[in-house]
Protein backbone atom coordinates (compact mmCIF):
# COMPACT_ATOMS: atom_id res chain seq x y z
CA UNK A 1 0.00 0.00 0.00
CA UNK A 2 2.93 2.51 -0.40
CA UNK A 3 1.43 3.81 -3.34
CA UNK A 4 -1.67 5.36 -1.83
CA UNK A 5 -1.71 9.46 -2.07
CA UNK A 6 -1.06 9.17 1.84
CA UNK A 7 2.36 8.16 0.96
CA UNK A 8 3.44 11.12 -1.01
CA UNK A 9 2.03 13.54 0.75
CA UNK A 10 4.41 12.05 4.17
CA UNK A 11 7.02 11.77 1.51
CA UNK A 12 6.53 15.54 0.53
CA UNK A 13 6.06 16.89 4.44
CA UNK A 14 9.58 14.80 5.42
CA UNK A 15 10.82 16.60 2.10
CA UNK A 16 9.61 20.02 3.41
CA UNK A 17 11.30 19.00 6.68
CA UNK A 18 14.52 18.73 5.07
CA UNK A 19 14.36 21.81 3.13
CA UNK A 20 14.70 23.51 5.98
CA UNK A 21 18.47 22.77 6.03
CA UNK A 22 19.05 24.61 2.91
CA UNK A 23 16.46 27.83 3.02
CA UNK A 24 17.04 30.40 5.46
CA UNK A 25 14.56 31.27 8.03
CA UNK A 26 15.18 35.18 7.93
CA UNK A 27 17.68 36.59 5.89
CA UNK A 28 19.19 39.91 5.67
CA UNK A 29 18.40 41.71 9.24
CA UNK A 30 20.84 44.41 10.19
CA UNK A 31 21.84 43.63 14.11
CA UNK A 32 24.63 45.75 15.21
CA UNK A 33 25.13 47.07 11.62
CA UNK A 34 26.11 43.55 10.53
CA UNK A 35 23.47 41.65 7.86
CA UNK A 36 22.15 38.30 9.38
CA UNK A 37 21.24 35.54 8.31
CA UNK A 38 19.31 32.89 10.23
CA UNK A 39 18.93 28.71 9.45
CA UNK A 40 18.05 25.43 11.05
CA UNK A 41 21.90 25.26 11.57
CA UNK A 42 22.88 28.23 13.42
CA UNK A 43 23.13 32.15 12.53
CA UNK A 44 25.24 33.65 9.21
CA UNK A 45 26.97 36.41 9.37
CA UNK A 46 28.53 38.76 7.11
CA UNK A 47 31.65 39.06 8.27
CA UNK A 48 34.30 40.92 5.73
CA UNK A 49 32.01 40.25 2.85
CA UNK A 50 31.94 36.74 3.20
CA UNK A 51 29.08 34.70 4.93
CA UNK A 52 30.25 33.02 7.70
CA UNK A 53 28.87 30.40 10.26
CA UNK A 54 28.91 32.69 13.43
CA UNK A 55 26.45 30.56 16.07
CA UNK A 56 25.47 26.85 16.05
CA UNK A 57 22.15 25.55 16.79
CA UNK A 58 22.87 21.53 17.83
CA UNK A 59 19.57 20.71 19.56
CA UNK A 60 17.63 22.41 16.88
CA UNK A 61 19.72 21.05 13.80
CA UNK A 62 19.22 17.28 15.74
CA UNK A 63 15.37 17.84 16.09
CA UNK A 64 14.70 19.47 12.47
CA UNK A 65 16.59 15.91 11.09
CA UNK A 66 14.40 13.65 13.82
CA UNK A 67 11.39 15.82 12.69
CA UNK A 68 11.82 15.09 9.10
CA UNK A 69 12.57 11.67 9.75
CA UNK A 70 9.38 10.78 11.41
CA UNK A 71 6.87 11.62 8.77
CA UNK A 72 8.97 8.71 6.82
CA UNK A 73 8.89 6.20 9.36
CA UNK A 74 4.58 6.73 8.89
CA UNK A 75 4.63 5.73 5.41
CA UNK A 76 5.48 2.33 6.61
CA UNK A 77 3.18 1.71 9.13
CA UNK A 78 0.74 1.35 6.15
CA UNK A 79 -0.75 -1.74 7.66
CA UNK A 80 -1.83 -0.31 10.88
CA UNK A 81 -4.46 2.74 9.52
CA UNK A 82 -4.98 3.39 13.15
CA UNK A 83 -1.47 3.92 14.08
CA UNK A 84 -0.69 6.06 11.35
CA UNK A 85 -3.63 8.74 12.09
CA UNK A 86 -2.41 8.40 15.91
CA UNK A 87 1.00 9.00 14.56
CA UNK A 88 0.12 11.63 12.30
CA UNK A 89 -1.89 14.43 14.81
CA UNK A 90 1.41 13.60 17.30
CA UNK A 91 3.71 14.85 14.44
CA UNK A 92 1.39 17.97 13.73
CA UNK A 93 1.18 18.82 17.37
CA UNK A 94 5.25 18.45 17.54
CA UNK A 95 5.64 20.83 14.06
CA UNK A 96 3.56 23.06 16.39
CA UNK A 97 5.64 23.33 19.21
CA UNK A 98 8.98 23.26 16.63
CA UNK A 99 7.50 26.04 15.05
CA UNK A 100 7.03 27.83 18.01
CA UNK A 101 10.64 26.86 19.06
CA UNK A 102 12.21 28.24 15.83
CA UNK A 103 10.56 31.73 16.25
CA UNK A 104 11.32 31.90 19.67
CA UNK A 105 14.78 31.31 18.61
CA UNK A 106 14.89 33.84 15.76
CA UNK A 107 13.23 36.59 18.32
CA UNK A 108 15.94 36.12 20.70
CA UNK A 109 18.73 36.31 17.99
CA UNK A 110 17.00 39.35 16.32
CA UNK A 111 16.19 40.64 19.53
CA UNK A 112 13.65 44.09 19.47
CA UNK A 113 14.26 44.15 15.68
CA UNK A 114 11.10 43.67 13.47
CA UNK A 115 11.45 41.95 10.37
CA UNK A 116 9.41 42.91 6.96
CA UNK A 117 7.80 40.37 4.72
CA UNK A 118 11.02 41.16 1.93
CA UNK A 119 13.33 39.61 5.02
CA UNK A 120 11.14 36.56 5.51
CA UNK A 121 12.85 33.49 4.16
CA UNK A 122 11.40 30.21 2.18
CA UNK A 123 12.12 28.48 5.39
CA UNK A 124 9.35 30.44 7.39
CA UNK A 125 6.90 28.76 5.82
CA UNK A 126 7.65 25.43 5.11
CA UNK A 127 7.20 24.02 8.43
CA UNK A 128 3.41 25.25 7.77
CA UNK A 129 3.48 23.59 4.36
CA UNK A 130 4.80 20.03 6.40
CA UNK A 131 1.88 20.76 8.85
CA UNK A 132 -0.63 21.05 5.52
CA UNK A 133 0.81 18.28 4.10
CA UNK A 134 0.23 15.74 7.13
CA UNK A 135 -3.22 17.15 7.53
CA UNK A 136 -3.93 15.64 3.58
CA UNK A 137 -2.44 12.80 4.85
CA UNK A 138 -4.95 11.95 7.90
CA UNK A 139 -7.56 12.92 5.39
CA UNK A 140 -6.36 9.94 3.34
CA UNK A 141 -5.54 7.40 5.49
CA UNK A 142 -9.15 8.14 6.88
CA UNK A 143 -10.90 7.62 3.70
CA UNK A 144 -8.96 4.21 3.03
CA UNK A 145 -10.11 2.93 6.44
CA UNK A 146 -13.69 4.37 5.69
CA UNK A 147 -13.31 2.24 2.38
CA UNK A 148 -11.89 -1.04 4.30
CA UNK A 149 -14.45 -1.03 6.54
CA UNK A 150 -17.32 -0.68 4.07
CA UNK A 151 -15.69 -3.39 2.30
CA UNK A 152 -16.16 -5.45 5.45
CA UNK A 153 -19.59 -4.78 5.45
CA UNK A 154 -20.11 -6.40 2.36
CA UNK A 155 -18.09 -9.31 2.94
Amino acid sequence: MLQRIQSIYLFLASLALFALFLFPLVHNVYVAGKPLTIMVTGVYQDVNGQNTHTEFFMGLTIATAILAIIPLVIIFLYKNRKQQIALCYSTLLVIVGYSFWLSQMAKGIMGSIQIDTHNWGIGLFLSSISMLLVLLAVRAIKSDEKLVKSADRLR
